[in-house]
């Protein structure tokens, strides 16, 4: 008889997503241990008033056994998030989106704990034709990226590690957007609205046509931990694409719903990329159907786009804060390596305050 799940470890708790996890957790009452090994210190732009139970400051890849006592369910975070990091330094992705994963199902399997909901990636799908849109279980998976192709290999070999005893279940999430304390703004619509308020113009340097999927942070999180609390016949060794009814998004769509967010600002097609080659469109039906009583999304672009807004204006967020290091990774991690903070292993080597 399986014991109720009450006690959750989030890996990569300290990034975007993870403190607004960890808030929806902590709303339903769950224990929540964090671990992280904390790359993006100082990049919070507002408190982080919801903080785990626990907090372990760790690499992933140095996880131990202790780490997992009496944990029931891990969401699993942690890794470089996506294709701009991942290809920085591509046996760094390997190490840790790859190998440090799937070491962590072995010890969590060896810890009898339950279920284990991974944040993959639609990255997996690659270049794509647009006459359809992309399931789960049928469609080509075409990786372009060390970031994708280790996203995809580290769900085969997670699922392959599943049992009765020991449930795995992937989501793929689109592109995210929306307010948390260590806001990102090298993803796109968080990108265009930023833009859009710090210097009154939006730029796209694609012609819009791009199609791109995209969803809330708070949703997102609604979809991992539905991965804990739907029964095991719905969850178990499947994967899941995340977003919301009509979440494909052109470019151009989301430039416009970011206008609509700034009204007084102007859209400016700079071209300079061409017709952008990342496009693709995902289908959401599994995730709306299977676990409709488990998943449901609140959030649209437009709601998404005035929360942004008013969080800036709270903020006092400024220009330089959009296009500087702390709300963009890449940039900070090469920061931190330039300052002997983060060594070439991607690894913290002092924890002075940014």
């Amino acid at each position: 008889m399986m014991q109720p799940i009450r006690h959750i470890l989030v890996t990569g708790n300290l990034g975007y997503i993870g403190p607004v996890l960890v808030e929806e957790l902590l709303k339903r009452d769950y224990f929540v241990t964090g671990l992280d090994a904390d790359l993006y210190q100082g990049c919070e732009l507002v408190e982080m008033l919801h903080p785990p139970q626990r907090q372990i400051i760790k690499d992933v890849r140095d996880i131990k056994p202790q780490d997992l006592t009496n944990i029931d369910a891990i969401i699993h975070l942690a890794g470089l998030s996506n294709d701009p990091l991942g290809e920085f330094n591509t046996e760094l992705t390997e190490a840790i989106n790859l190998d440090a994963t799937v070491r962590l199902g072995k010890l969590a399997r060896n810890a009898r704990i339950q279920r284990f909901v991974y944040a993959s990636s639609q990255s997996m799908y690659g270049i794509s034709p647009i006459d359809g849109e992309l399931a789960e279980d049928t469609s080509e998976k075409n990786p372009q990226t060390a970031y994708a192709r280790t996203k995809w290999e580290a769900e085969l070999a997670l699922k392959a590690l599943g049992n009765e005893n020991f449930t795995v279940v992937c989501f793929r999430p689109s592109t995210v957007f929306g307010v948390s304390p260590r806001l990102r703004c090298d993803i796109v619509f968080n990108n265009l609205v930023a833009c859009a308020y710090t210097t009154g113009v939006i730029e796209i340097k694609s012609d819009g046509t791009p199609w791109r999927p995209v969803v809330h942070v708070r949703d997102v999180s609604s979809a991992f931990i539905a991965g804990l609390e739907a029964p095991l016949d719905l969850v178990r060794g499947e994967s899941f694409n995340v977003g919301i009814e009509n979440g494909n998004y052109a470019i151009k769509d989301l430039a416009e719903a970011a206008r609509r967010a700034v009204p007084d600002c102007t859209l400016k097609y700079t071209g300079e990329h061409g017709s952008d080659a990342r496009t693709y469109r995902v289908s959401f039906k599994k995730i709306l159907t299977r676990l409709a009583g488990y998943f449901q999304p609140k959030w649209n672009l437009d709601r998404g786009g005035q929360e942004l807004v008013t969080f800036f204006e709270e903020i006092g967020f400024t220009e330089n804060l959009f296009r500087g290091e702390r709300c963009n990774r890449l940039e900070r991690l090469k920061v931190g390596q330039a300052q002997g903070r983060i060594d070439t292993e991607f690894r913290i080597q002092t924890r002075n305050q940014a």
